[in-house]
């Protein structure tokens, strides 16, 4: 499990993302490098990592679902998943 920065810090940057994407998109398709510069740097998409909503492990991360793999295994053998199940042949 992540620490409670970690994934503290990644929810203030998706804050920034989401509160500056217009500015952003308005800048870059006017090609005002320099007033882009000058926005905080969380605030670009790049700097997001995927990582499980649950946990915040950021690898063995399962984007369609947003979660972890060992988180996914877990909820799916628990039944909280609708529509997975562990396969039997």
């Amino acid at each position: 499990m992540a620490k409670e920065s970690i994934k503290a810090r990644q929810r203030k940057r998706e804050r920034m993302v989401a509160q500056y994407a217009e500015k952003r998109a308005a800048l870059k398709a006017a090609g005002d490098w320099k007033a882009l510069d000058e926005l905080p740097r969380n605030s670009s998409k790049v700097r997001l990592k995927n990582r499980c909503q649950l946990t915040g492990r950021p690898r063995g991360y399962i984007r369609y679902f947003g979660l972890s793999r060992v988180m996914f295994r877990d909820m799916a053998l628990a039944g909280k998943i609708p529509g997975i199940r562990k396969a039997s042949w």
